[in-house]
């Protein structure tokens, strides 16, 4: 219970570092390109409606199915993409932003976890911020390189993204380094 002052807290200014890093300092704005003939493009897909959802073009639909020398002929010929649809209309920040603050506790509670599993109270400022800061980082972070080895996302998002859980890293280490039970 002593340390669900430096959870929600290290949230809290997660939340705050983050919205500095998208709308002051904007880095992100470099993450995703513009089709070449966007218009035509949307025009094209329009009338298939596409559900919401992650697709890959083409689909091989197995390991077997991708050695089809006709799949082989698509990939050649390409466009290949992977692709995420999302609900025609105006994006609402308030569901993305919700689940943003849910999803900054959740790594702050795992933080608490591995920091207080490691270290008791009273433990000096920098070793609880090594524990903490690192568990916040990997929670931030390393899953998403997966997307640059797997599904050919730009490694500059990547290195972006990996800055982000840097800071983020920080910001929760130092909350639980100053708020850490005396």
């Amino acid at each position: 219970m002593s340390l669900w002052l430096p959870i929600i807290l290290s949230a809290v200014f997660v939340f705050i570092a983050s919205s500095l890093i998208h709308m002051v300092l904007k880095y992100h704005n470099k993450d995703f390109k513009k089709l070449p003939n966007e218009e035509k493009i949307m025009e094209a897909m329009r009338p298939f409606a596409p559900p919401p959802g992650d697709y890959m073009m083409p689909h091989g639909g197995g390991m077997e199915a991708m050695k089809d020398p006709a799949f082989v002929d698509k990939l050649t010929k390409g466009p290949v993409a992977i692709m995420t649809v999302l609900p025609s209309g105006r994006f609402s920040m308030k569901k993305s932003l919700s689940l943003w603050f849910i999803y900054t506790v959740v790594v702050s509670i795992f933080a608490a976890y591995v920091a207080g599993r490691a270290l008791p109270p009273g433990s000096p400022y920098l070793a609880v911020h090594r524990f903490a800061g690192v568990a916040a980082f990997l929670g931030y972070t390393l899953a998403l390189w997966q997307d640059s080895i797997w599904h050919g996302r730009s490694w500059g998002s990547t290195a972006r993204i990996t800055l982000d859980g840097l800071i983020y890293g920080f910001v929760t280490g130092g909350t639980f380094g100053w708020l850490w039970p005396r």
